[in-house]
This record gives C-alpha cells, sequence and structure tokens, in this order.
C-alpha cells in the first residue's frame, strides 16, 4: 500500500550551541615565556652592537655577517615569543 501523507519532518532547531573555550594558560607558563623571550632578546642585541661595529669596517667578512643575521633571527624568536605570551592563545 502506498501512503498519501509524507513522513513529518524534524524541526531544525534553532540555534548551535557555541564551541568551548580552550583552557587557559597557567600564569607560570607565561612568566616562563616572558623570561625565555627577555633572554632570546640578548643574541639581537650582541648581533646589532657587533654589527654596527663590523659594517663600520672597509672589509667584512661574510662568516661574520652570518652570524649577525643569525643573532638577529634569534632575537626576532624572542620578540615572537613575548608576543605570543602576552596577547594568549587565539
Amino acid at each position: 500500500m502506498s501512503e498519501t501523507n509524507p513522513p513529518p519532518v524534524p524541526p531544525a532547531p534553532a540555534q548551535a550551541p557555541p564551541p568551548p573555550l580552550p583552557p587557559q594558560r597557567g600564569g607560570c607558563a607565561t612568566a616562563f615565556m616572558v623570561l625565555f623571550g627577555l633572554f632570546l632578546l640578548l643574541p639581537g642585541l650582541c648581533a646589532l652592537l657587533f654589527g654596527f661595529g663590523v659594517l663600520s669596517e672597509s672589509r667584512t667578512d661574510p662568516s661574520i655577517l652570518f652570524l649577525i643575521l643569525l643573532g638577529l633571527t634569534v632575537c626576532f624568536a624572542g620578540v615572537m615569543l613575548i608576543r605570543a605570551a602576552i596577547t594568549g592563545q587565539r
């Protein structure tokens, strides 16, 4: 036998519940991230000081320039670590 009435459609939910918030990071982890970030700023400071000294000379050694670039890269990583510690998880 055929049925003339279509099956009932279940009502759509009005709104889905919001996703749960991620767990908050502890204050100790934030403090360690900031301290380690400050520690990573020191090679960048040395790279700037030695970089000005090397660039003022008439001839420069490419290996020294590489070490200066490496120090500035480590300094950038320290800045980004401090930024991540302050802004928190998104």
